[in-house]
């Protein structure tokens, strides 16, 4: 039979039906194409999603405030602990040392003040001691002045008379060593004042100095005693530090410090990751990130869990480079053998903590993250 044969009924209802089979199958894989469009276009086309995302949480580090060998441990790694609980014990014998030296030292500078507020009555009794000694020799030279007044004029009287034959030799005499014992008398006492004025002077200058050390503040305001009073209390803020707590809720990681280890101030003893406040760092390609803005929620999935568990996240923002512009050694392309490579760029996402309580995280766990970019 030649190729231009007619064909036979059975052969032309067989090349119908495939060609309606094949017409059918393209009309089905149109319409999937349209229908695919339409539906990213109404929905897909609203999200970015990556699953380049890990767990992470600001972790505290916990150090040693202060020196000394470690007496107790009271954690293990993977403990959950809450905020103020005791992790570590330093011994503390130094420290209490250090606190009644402290509190001493408190003593003695109250006392010291107290006696400064004694002193002052004491120097100003002095003071007016020594007022009343210038008071008293300003009297004596005032006698003084009168008893020379008086034995110069019995001096000038009989000296008149001697040349009458009134008045003898012997007694004229005695008027002038009168006069002269006056004069000395005047002179001494007009010394006894000068040095009286001294006396005094030294007495109001040392009131005046005490005055300096008590003016303006009660004992306790006083500034030796402040002073004494901050050491105190650094020693007792030492004292307390012996006791390492923990500075926030979560989870002790790390764990580098054994029983009679001694540690120096700021050493590592361990960290404490609070898993109640773990976000999520989604590194999305450059390409991905011309719509995502902060506070665009974010439905996010962990391999830990499974696809079944959701976990809501807002986006918090963009970091400020890529993982590559940061690294210890940034690539350089400015050589000449450079080939494009799109770029990540780290977001950070918030997670509900009402999710986080019922299914916790750990840190570096993978994690995919859908952001909803429609949301602006």
């Amino acid at each position: 039979m030649s190729d231009s044969a007619p064909q036979t009924a059975p052969q032309a209802a067989a090349n119908g039906n495939r060609r309606r089979q094949l017409t059918l199958l393209a009309g089905v894989v149109a319409v999937g194409v349209v229908g695919y469009g339409a539906w990213w276009l109404a929905f897909d086309s609203h999200f970015v999603e990556t699953d380049d995302a890990y767990v992470g949480a600001e972790t505290a580090q916990v150090t040693a405030l202060s020196p000394g060998p470690v007496a107790k441990i009271f954690v293990s790694e993977t403990q959950a602990v809450k905020k103020g609980d005791p992790l570590v014990v330093i011994d503390d014998a130094d420290a209490r040392i250090a606190v009644a030296q402290a509190e001493a030292a408190l003593g003695q500078a109250e006392r010291k003040v107290k006696g400064y507020f004694a002193n002052d009555t004491a120097l100003g009794g002095q003071f007016e001691a020594r007022q009343a000694d210038v008071t008293r020799a300003d009297a004596q030279i005032t006698a003084a002045k009168a008893d020379v007044e008086r034995a110069r004029i019995d001096f000038t009287r009989r000296k008149a008379l001697v040349g009458e034959g009134a008045v003898s030799g012997d007694e004229l005499t005695a008027a002038q060593n009168r006069l002269a014992n006056a004069q000395a008398a005047l002179n001494a006492a007009q010394a006894a004042r000068a040095q009286a004025l001294a006396s005094r002077d030294a007495a109001l200058g040392s009131r005046e100095a005490n005055t300096v050390l008590i003016s303006g503040a009660s004992v306790g305001e006083n500034p030796e005693v402040k002073a004494a009073r901050a050491r105190l209390d650094a020693a007792r803020l030492a004292l307390a530090r012996t006791v390492v707590r923990a500075p926030t809720d979560g989870v002790v990681a790390r764990k580098s410090v054994q029983v009679g280890q001694q540690v120096a101030i700021g050493a590592p003893l361990m960290a404490v990751v609070p898993t109640h406040e773990a976000y999520v760092d989604a590194n999305f390609k450059e390409v991905q990130l011309d719509k995502v803005v902060p506070g665009q929620p974010v439905v996010l999935t962990s391999d830990l869990y499974g696809g079944g568990v959701k976990f809501h996240g807002k986006v918090k923002g963009l970091a400020g480079g890529t993982g590559s512009a940061f690294s210890l050694i940034p690539a350089q392309n400015a050589s000449g053998n450079w080939i494009k490579v799109v770029q990540r760029l780290p977001v950070r996402i918030t997670l509900d903590p009402a999710d986080l309580a019922k299914h916790p995280l750990r840190v570096g766990l993978s994690m995919k993250a859908k952001i909803d970019v429609a949301k602006q």
